[in-house]
């Protein structure tokens, strides 16, 4: 049997985010986030489910870090909820929020866990968003102001950090899952993109200042975009899409510059982004220390004119397995991973999220066998190891999620926990995925 064997210093983790497991929503001085205002007034998730009390973290943390410990964790990714620092998104801080954060890196360091902190995982202030949010040019010294304050206030013991988390889908998922945005509306987000690339800059440039011992990156989704036909005009649509949800945030993060192509279609049909003087050179003069990469699965598109934006339609492909959350095609983490390596002259990457659901998963016999959970997770490793036996530099796999959580618009029904959680009693079971990550851990590898 084929062994798929590590390096003896890569680490193994697993993620979590701030509102999908804190709960707490309201408690000890914090803020509301823009997800408890879609949650509790607009209701935009199935059934009315929120995130108010999601697994209870909040309250709970101490005996999930004590099984974060029993998986053999290397290191444990969280996101810091921006308004439980800063109610209000900017001026005072929130002492008890201060104190969570300090409680749970002090257990995590404690059990020999090393925390990697997100600083924004899409909680946005609320009091910030009415003043305009991630639109406004103010957005960037707002979030430089949070992310100083979370490094003076962590980054005496907590050295890795990510400063946002998926931007892509933090800008654009809601209208091209839902719908399809307007070209007014198309030419906010394009500013919105650059707003957030200066906004990693400025605080990168902070962390170094601050935390000089520290690593420091940002997490990017990564899609490999294939033509449903080999067509000219189907080639045409996969650089187009290319460009929309991989190069217009990894060129600038990496090379310090927009994708050639991609800033002229979008000045072209947008009028956008906006770029004032400086810009370019704080983003070219600040590049990560690693870069995450969370990978799902693949995109395969057509050229479609009707299409009245990026004139491309997504095309599903039925011919493999599929999970909640796509096409299982573990051999795309592989494609991008190489990519990524030979377009941005050998990064440091880490893993930052890859995992699965296939469903609402419930304990039979006071157990819950994810069989298809560790066949995904299993698929994937085997491609990062195919990477770095290539020469790519992963250092790093963090497996989505340690926990089952609320799962933003599709609430509680998609799982994606190695451990699995009962959301009335808080109940914590491992799954057998999480008993074989723990073997994974142990062996530093597996097994075919």
């Amino acid at each position: 049997m084929k062994q798929y064997i590590f390096p003896p210093d890569f680490k193994w983790g697993a993620a979590t985010a701030a509102y999908q497991i804190e709960g707490a929503w309201n408690e000890d001085g914090k803020g509301e986030s823009v997800w408890d205002v879609y949650c509790n007034e607009f209701k935009i998730v199935e059934n009315g489910e929120t995130g108010n009390v999601a697994m209870d973290h909040y309250h709970l943390f101490p005996q999930d870090v004590k099984q974060l410990k029993a998986l053999g964790l290397h290191t444990y990714r969280f996101s810091i909820s921006w308004p439980r620092i800063l109610p209000s998104g900017k001026g005072k801080t929130n002492p008890k929020g201060v104190d969570f954060y300090n409680r749970l890196i002090d257990e995590l360091l404690e059990n020999h866990i090393e925390p990697c902190i997100t600083l924004y995982h899409w909680d946005y202030p609320r009091a910030l968003a009415e003043l305009g949010s991630w639109n406004v040019r103010e957005s960037v010294d707002w979030f430089a102001d949070y992310a100083e304050r979370c490094f003076r206030n962590f980054g005496d013991r907590a050295k890795q950090w990510i400063t946002i988390n998926e931007p892509w889908e933090d800008i654009f998922a809601a209208d091209f899952m839902i719908g399809t945005p307007s070209r007014e509306n198309m030419t906010a987000k394009v500013q919105v993109s650059h707003h957030y690339n200066l906004a990693h800059s400025r605080a990168l440039q902070i962390f170094r200042e601050i935390v000089p011992d520290g690593t420091v990156g940002i997490a990017l989704s990564f899609h490999p975009i294939h033509a449903a036909k080999d067509t000219a005009e189907n080639q045409k649509a996969v650089e187009i899409y290319d460009g929309f949800k991989n190069r217009w945030f990894s060129d600038p993060v990496m090379r310090g510059e927009y994708p050639a192509d991609m800033l002229d279609f979008y000045r072209t049909n947008f009028n956008a982004p906006i770029i004032q003087e400086g810009d370019m050179e704080l983003i070219e003069s600040q590049k990560p220390d690693f870069l995450g990469v969370n990978y799902y699965s693949r995109h395969v598109v057509e050229a479609s004119p009707e299409e009245p934006v990026l004139h491309v339609r997504l095309v599903e492909q039925r011919d493999g397995a599929w999970a909640t959350n796509g096409e299982v095609y573990p051999q795309g983490l592989l494609e991008m991973l190489t990519r990524i390596h030979q377009d941005y002259d050998a990064p440091v990457i880490y893993i930052t999220e890859n995992g699965t659901s296939f469903g609402d998963e419930q304990p039979i016999g006071g157990c819950i066998d994810d069989q298809f959970r560790i066949d995904y997770v299993s698929a994937h490793l085997k491609s990062i190891h195919q990477a770095i036996d290539s020469n790519v530099k992963v250092q790093r796999y963090y497996l989505w999620s340690c926990f089952d959580n609320f799962e933003w618009v599709f609430g509680y029904k998609r799982r994606f926990g190695l451990i699995y959680v009962n959301f009335e009693t808080q109940e914590r079971i491992l799954k057998s995925s999480a008993h074989w990550y723990q073997q994974v851990i142990r062996d530093n590898g597996l097994t075919a």
